[in-house]
Order: C-alpha cells, then structure tokens, then sequence
C-alpha cells in the first residue's frame, strides 16, 4: 500500500514531452528545496492533436507512473490533460492534491488583463475545449476572449527551433488574428510555448502582457506548500528525477539547451 506523503516527499509534474519542463524551471526557482519528479510521454507527444479517449486514458497511465515514486502532490504540466482530462488525474492520483495548469493561468490573465480582452494560444485539443474561455468568463463575466490553435509550436518548440527564421514567420501569421482583436494579455496555454517565448514576445509587441502558466501553475504549488505545512526543508536543492517514455537522449539535449544546465540522469520508462 502506498506511504502517507511526508514533507519531504517529492512533487511529481508530468507533459506529453519537454513542455513541462517550464514548469520544473518554475518551480525549481520558486521552491528550490523541492525534490521533483519529471515524467515526459516523448513516446506520445504531441498530445494536443488527439481525441479526447486517447488523451484520457494517457493522462491515467503518466499518473500512475509518478504514483510509483510516492509523491506528495501531482502537478499536470500538459494544458491538453489540464483541459480534457484532469478529473481523471485527480480520480488517480486520489487522496493527492492534483495541480493543472489551466486554471492557474486563466486565473492570473483575469487579474492582469486592463482592457478585459485575453488572447490563447494552445493545442487544437486545449482551444477546441473552450476550457480556457469557460474558467476566464466564470471569473470575469465582462471579458472577452479570443484563442487560436498553435499546433506547430510544439515541434519547433520539440525540436529546440527557439529563435529562428521559420518560428518567426509562424509565430507572426498565428498571433495576426489576436493582436487585431486588441488583446492586452496573451496566455501561453500549452507548456511547450514559454521555450519560444522570445519569439513570442517580440511577436506580440511591448503592449501585450505574456502569462505563462508554468509561472503560475508554481506559485499556486507554493501556496498550497505553505498551506498544509508540507514544504520540504532541505538545505541544498536536490537533483531531479527525469523520465521519458522514448529517446532520452534527445530530451538531454533539449533539457540542457532550455535549463541551461547540466543534465542528471534521464531514466526511460515504458508506457
């Protein structure tokens, strides 16, 4: 039978591929006593052109590879799994706290937005869900929402594209639509975006406010720490724990490249 979680249990985050790695940069700087857990579905990505079954059933069988480790809170770093299927998460994972990103991010582009006009980008699952439109209406009647779908984002952003000719061209005929709505605020709604984020940003101007959900997916899970006395207290940040289900390798690369860092150990696990 599973342990009780301790405080110092780790914190288990799981994506379809690299994109949730935004979310473990995030949380690194923002709870760098935290022993965190990675699980990366590279076998799988991208998950955003799925349906709604397949996505389900991927997002029990990433939980359960974290629940493995004993974790004492799950964080879903997908928004596709954070859109379709979370409740499945939290039937899983449960008595687990279970973290999406999505309602983290509508919920600060509604306290940031000034004009009420919100711009998405996200997979064609995340944004043919609604579910970011339904949490930022739910939260603020008055505003309005505009999303458009960004499927080539995650292989460019999967294929470390970060600052080039070809995302600059993409980035521009994606965000053309939004930007003419007027948008003040442009969520990031898929994590695999924050990686080209300059591009991004330069894209969108110096008008328009960037929210990106890894950043707030983290400061809810630091909240939520602080609320039921279960911060780990470490002196030294530990290393994390890293798997994919399929080429390790190039998820080294990836991860030094984006974390600018040495990697540790990236272990693979079968799905």
């Amino acid at each position: 039978m599973h342990r009780t979680p301790t405080s110092q249990s780790p914190i288990g985050i799981f994506d379809s591929g690299v994109g949730g790695l935004t979310v473990l940069k995030a949380m690194q700087k923002l709870l760098p006593s935290e022993q965190l857990l990675y699980f990366g579905d590279t076998a799988r990505v991208p998950y955003g052109t799925k349906s709604q079954v397949t996505i389900r059933r991927y997002a029990e069988e990433d939980t359960r590879i974290l629940l493995r480790h004993q974790p004492k809170m799950i964080i879903v770093a997908c928004n596709t799994v954070s859109a379709l299927a979370l409740d499945v998460v939290e039937k899983t994972a449960d008595p687990l706290p279970v973290l999406g990103v999505l309602e983290a991010g509508a919920d600060l582009a509604v306290k940031i937005t000034r004009n009420r006009r919100i711009g998405i980008i996200g997979t064609q699952a995340t944004i043919c869900s609604n579910a970011y439109a339904r949490a930022i209406t739910e939260a603020s009647p008055d505003t309005e929402v505009f999303s458009t779908p960004c499927p080539l984002f995650v292989p460019l952003a999967e294929e470390g594209m970060l600052n080039n000719e070809a995302t600059r061209l993409i980035a521009g005929e994606y965000l053309a639509p939004l930007l003419a709505e007027g948008i003040d605020t442009l969520v990031l709604g898929c994590t695999h975006y924050p990686i080209l984020r300059t591009v991004i940003e330069k894209t969108a101007g110096p008008g328009v406010h960037i929210i990106d959900s890894a950043e707030a997916v983290a400061a809810r899970a630091a909240a939520m720490l602080q609320n039921s006395a279960m911060e780990a207290a470490r002196t030294e940040p530990p290393v994390p724990h890293l798997m994919v289900s399929d080429l390790p390798q190039k998820f080294s690369t990836l991860y030094r490249l984006f974390m600018n860092t040495s990697i540790p150990d990236v272990e693979l696990v079968e799905v």
